[in-house]
């Protein structure tokens, strides 16, 4: 398949994730930061709630970051390794730009909670592909720390939920496409029900 981002089609064709630990710098510029973010922006949203928001982790914060994860981690797991330890440190310094995907659905709303979670992650595809588009690679993962009492505090107000954490920035090697469902085997056709 032909790397050509020039279409549309092309774009979505050739999108795909890469593992953050595996990533380089640098991320996006800030310019280049908002400009995804304000794609991302551009989901469905019944009711305009705008029921997720985009939490920015600065390079000069990622000490803070990993102060977070370590505390999570001792309480989940006293006894953790230091290899365990060292995985929290090397995740809160992956390469690129680090977005926290924060679910934070209206409560008590018209609009069910499930429409509002399906539009936050409706805007993290978006910020994948707009990553994508600007020559970028991007990897959204969750994990326990998405999780963790203690990591979503940090995010989040109660009622929100951490999304997942996407990391961008460029390859290190090339990225191998995974396969993909035959769209056959995931479409089928509506049969009305007997009544």
């Amino acid at each position: 398949m032909l790397n050509d981002r020039s279409s549309i089609l092309s774009l979505l064709e050739t999108r795909r994730s890469g593992k953050p630990r595996e990533l380089v710098g640098p991320g996006p510029t800030p310019v280049e930061l908002e400009r995804m973010l304000t794609i991302a922006a551009r989901t469905p949203d019944h009711g305009t709630l705008t029921p997720w928001r985009f939490v920015t982790v600065g390079d000069d914060q990622r000490d803070a970051f990993e102060a977070v994860l370590q505390q999570a981690l001792i309480e989940t797991e006293p006894d953790a390794t230091e290899a365990k330890r060292q995985k929290e440190h090397d995740f809160a310094h992956y390469q690129g730009a680090l977005v926290v995907l924060v679910s934070a659905p209206v409560p008590d709303h018209k609009i069910p909670v499930w429409e509002q979670e399906l539009s936050c992650g409706a805007a993290g595809m978006n910020l994948l592909l707009a990553a994508h588009a600007l020559g970028f690679v991007a990897g959204w993962v969750t994990g326990w720390r998405a999780y963790s009492e203690r990591v979503r505090s940090a995010f989040g107000a109660q009622g929100e939920r951490i999304a997942g954490f996407i990391f961008i920035g460029h390859a290190s090697r090339d990225l191998e496409d995974r396969e993909r469902p035959d769209p056959s085997a995931v479409r089928k056709p509506w049969q009305p029900p007997s009544i």
